[in-house]
């Protein structure tokens, strides 16, 4: 079996992403860890409920040079680049209101399932979403 178990996200500070990540949006921290360069490998993934490694995390890395800071907020190009799925998107998106995040548009109830789009601190592009049930 294979699976996409991490993806980099460039940030500009370690700790007001973890901020962000866990407090705004419900991720849990699965590790930081001081590395050697003063970097730090530090590893985010939604749910408190997951076991490690049993999903797609996030990798927060800080921007180290002038082109990767460039990049922070603009990872794809203005699309939505990150899809949050979840079980129930009514009590997803109130607790993530009320934790201040920006969205971007009013949810829609789509033939694939309940979606907003959000930013995230940098103004990357999210969809929360609750995908239909299959029939």
């Amino acid at each position: 079996m294979r699976h996409v178990a991490l993806v980099t996200l460039v940030v500009d500070d370690y700790d007001e992403a973890i901020r962000f990540y866990t407090e705004a949006l419900g991720f849990r921290l699965v590790e930081d860890t001081p590395r050697p360069d003063g970097s730090r490998w530090v590893v985010v993934e939604p749910g408190m409920e997951r076991q490690k490694g049993q999903g797609t995390g996030l990798v927060l890395g800080r921007a180290k040079d002038e082109a990767q800071r460039v990049r922070v907020g603009d990872q794809t190009g203005g699309r939505v680049g990150f899809f949050l799925h979840t079980d129930d998107f009514a009590r997803d998106y109130t607790r993530m209101r009320a934790a201040g995040v920006t969205f971007l548009e009013e949810p829609r109830h789509e033939p694939y399932g309940s979606v907003v789009v959000f930013q995230d601190l940098y103004g990357n592009r999210w969809d929360l979403l609750q995908p239909a049930p299959t029939a």
